[in-house]
C-alpha cells in the first residue's frame, strides 16, 4: 500500500469525499496530517464520512462543506468560503452513465456538468489560494472509459446525441484535456503548481455500482457485471489519485493509474499504481486548448479573470 508523505500543514480539498475514493484518499491525507475540506453534495453524508475518518485518524483537521458540482452557483458559493492557502484540490467526484439525459440548472448535461464543468470552475476559482501555496497540486480523475471518449469543443455542455457510456467517456477525456492544459499554462506563466491525471481502474465504488452498463441497461444488473469484472477495492483503487497528489516523484502533467492486467485482457484496470499512457486525443495540444476555452466560454469562468497573465 501506497504511504502517503507527511502532509503536516498542507490543506486537502477532496470533491465527492463522502464516498469510494474520495473518502479512502481523505482519509489516508487527513491520517498523514493534512487538514481535509470534505466537499460533498450532501452534509449528511459527508459528516457520516468525517466520523468514520476521524475513527481512523483520531484528531485529525477534518471539515465537511456542501459542494454541487452541477450548480455553477453552488461552485461560485464554495470557492468564495475557502480562505487561505489551499495545497491539493483532487477533483474526484462525478457521475457515470446516467440512463436518459438530463438537463441541470444552468442548462449543462448532467454527467458533463459534475464531471467536468464544476471542477473545471471549482479549479480555476480556486486557483489564487491553490498559487498561494507552495507545490500547490491540482489532480483530475479520469476513468478508462477515457479511451471511448469523443470531445465537441464547438458544444461542450450539451452532447448532440446522447448515449450514457459515450457521454461518460466523453467527460473524463475531456478531464485529460484540461489536466494536461493547465499543467502547461502553469509551465509557461512559472507557476509553483502541479495538475496532474489519475484514473481508478475497475474498482468497487458507489460510482461504479450505481451506474448503467454499455448499451444502456438499467443499475439492477449491475451485481451481475460486478461478478465477471476484475474489480479492486477503494483502498487500491484510491492510490493512483493519492500519487498524484503527494508523491515527489509525480510531474507535472503526468498520467498515474494502476498497471494489471485483467483476466478480460483489458489493460490499467488493477494493481499497482505506475505512471501510464493515456489516450492519445489527450496529448492534443489544440484540441486541450480549444476546449479549455469553450468550458470558460460555456461557465463565464475565466483563468485571466481569476489569476490576471
Amino acid at each position: 500500500m501506497y504511504s502517503v508523505p507527511d502532509q503536516t500543514g498542507r490543506t486537502a480539498v477532496v470533491t465527492g469525499a463522502n464516498s469510494g475514493t474520495g473518502k479512502e484518499a481523505a482519509a489516508r491525507l487527513a491520517a498523514a496530517g493534512a487538514r481535509v475540506v470534505l466537499a460533498v453534495r450532501s452534509s449528511e453524508k459527508g459528516e457520516a464520512a468525517r466520523a468514520e475518518i476521524l475513527s481512523r485518524a483520531p484528531g485529525a483537521a477534518v471539515e465537511v462543506r456542501r459542494l454541487d458540482l452541477a450548480d455553477q452557483a453552488s461552485v461560485r458559493a464554495f470557492a468564495e468560503g475557502v480562505d487561505g492557502p489551499v495545497d491539493l484540490l483532487l477533483n474526484n467526484a462525478g457521475v457515470m452513465a446516467v440512463p436518459e439525459q438530463h438537463l441541470t440548472v444552468d442548462g449543462f448535461e448532467l454527467q458533463t456538468a459534475s464531471n467536468v464543468l464544476g471542477p473545471f470552475a471549482l479549479t480555476v476559482r480556486l486557483l489564487p489560494q491553490l498559487l498561494a501555496a507552495p507545490g500547490a497540486r491540482v489532480v483530475w480523475m479520469s476513468s478508462t472509459a477515457a479511451w471511448t471518449g469523443r470531445v465537441d469543443p464547438e458544444r461542450p455542455e450539451v452532447p448532440r446525441r446522447y448515449s450514457p457510456t459515450l457521454v461518460y467517456g466523453a467527460t473524463k477525456l475531456a478531464d485529460q484535456l484540461l489536466a494536461n492544459h493547465l499543467a502547461r499554462v502553469a509551465d509557461t506563466r512559472g507557476w509553483d503548481l502541479r495538475s496532474l491525471g489519475a484514473h481508478p481502474g475497475i474498482t468497487r465504488t458507489e460510482l461504479f455500482a450505481n451506474s448503467t452498463v454499455p448499451g444502456g441497461g438499467a443499475p439492477r444488473e449491475m451485481p451481475r457485471l460486478q461478478r465477471l469484472l476484475p474489480l479492486q477495492e477503494v483502498d487500491t483503487g484510491a492510490e493512483p489519485m493519492l500519487v498524484a497528489a503527494t508523491d515527489p516523484g509525480a510531474a507535472n502533467g503526468t498520467y498515474w493509474g494502476p498497471t494489471g492486467w485483467g483476466p478480460t485482457g483489458l489493460l490499467q484496470v488493477r494493481g499497482r499504481t505506475a505512471r501510464v499512457r493515456a489516450p492519445r486525443a489527450a496529448a492534443d495540444v489544440d484540441l486541450a486548448a480549444r476546449y479549455w476555452a469553450a468550458a470558460e466560454r460555456v461557465t463565464g469562468v475565466s483563468l485571466d479573470a481569476s489569476v490576471p497573465a
